[in-house]
């Protein structure tokens, strides 16, 4: 009986750092070297922010790991190109880092 708690408890403990592994691996894209280098380059030129006191501006950053606060990560998401930081669709960044619902 015990040999057969311990089993479950490894199973358990391999399985959460899979599902860990694979929560950060969708946070964080493969570095594809197909990219153009003018394309990759205009990507991490600032752009114009509107976000009235010029707090936050587009600067290349895309992932949530990237980010302060969730006032950035918005910021992000409703302002700059190709950010990865809403991975359900739902309007909402970077629920796990910041802008989750308690």
């Amino acid at each position: 009986m015990r040999r057969l708690l311990v089993a479950v408890a490894v199973i358990v403990v391999a399985w959460t750092a899979v599902q860990r592994l694979h929560r950060q691996s969708d946070l964080k894209a493969p570095v594809s070297d197909s990219v153009p280098a003018a394309v990759d380059g205009l990507a991490a030129l600032p752009q114009q922010s509107g976000d009235g006191d010029g707090q936050f501006h587009c600067d290349g950053r895309i992932y949530c790991s990237q980010m302060r606060s969730c006032d950035e990560a918005k910021f992000f998401l409703a302002h700059c190109p190709g950010v990865k930081m809403d991975g359900d669709g739902n309007g909402i960044p970077c629920e796990r880092q910041f802008c989750g619902h308690p």
